[in-house]
């Protein structure tokens, strides 16, 4: 088995040249080839480039995929009319850049109620609304996008993406209070105790032992 060895071996190669390629048939090139990798390191940064950026790729596929899915409430409960929040949501994805998706998913029909009755036939009841519902949606954008463009539908049962409100809500309060920072008292003993010492006013290490100014006024002595 012929080994390649990287660019660094590229001195041995030379000095064993006057030797010959015992072990190869061919032009220098081809015995230089066989001893080094000339794609070196191109073709491993490649490989790990491409490790880095995979998982942002499944991100970004992970975000298109709920981006492009209209969900339960996007409907009148157990009804294939779109509300207004429906209707918007089409719109937005019609108006989308640089072009609107023509692949688009729904959330299945998790809002029709089930009771002693329909338990039997649930399943049955649910294929049917999802099916009424996909025909409502591409209906809605043939009017937005004409006529000739095929958009497709698929029903998935994935979880909706979601947060608490009160960490949205909070987000927003403070945002009218501007930046602030997080640290403070431990900075300015620290800083006292450092400027003392036999020299100054403060006697040296004067600020609480234990503290974070404690540690920097012991470095003041």
């Amino acid at each position: 088995m012929i080994r390649r060895y990287s660019i660094a071996s590229v001195g041995v190669f030379f000095s064993l040249a006057p030797l010959g390629c015992v072990h190869t048939q061919g032009s220098l090139g081809d015995c230089y080839r066989n001893w080094v990798d000339p794609a070196w390191p191109q073709r491993y940064n490649y490989a790990a480039r491409q490790a880095v950026l995979a998982p942002f790729a499944q991100q970004t596929l992970n975000g298109e995929f709920l981006h492009h899915t209209v969900w339960n409430w996007h409907f009148e409960a157990g009804t294939d009319r779109l509300n207004g929040a429906g209707l918007e949501k089409l719109n937005s994805l019609a108006r989308a850049t640089p072009q609107p998706p023509t692949r688009i998913y729904l959330q299945t029909a998790r809002d029709i109620p089930p009771t002693p009755e329909n338990l039997d036939k649930l399943i049955a009841l649910r294929d049917d609304l999802n099916a009424r519902r996909a025909a409502t949606i591409r209906k809605y954008l043939a009017t937005q996008l004409g006529p000739n463009v095929e958009i497709s539908v698929h029903v998935h049962d994935a979880p909706p993406p979601g947060m608490p409100a009160r960490f949205g809500v909070r987000a927003f309060a403070d945002s009218a209070n501007g930046y602030q920072g997080g640290i403070s008292g431990g900075i300015g003993g620290g800083l006292g105790g450092a400027t003392g010492g036999p020299s100054g006013g403060i006697p040296a290490g004067g600020a609480t032992p234990g503290t974070a100014g404690g540690t920097t006024g012991g470095m003041g002595r």
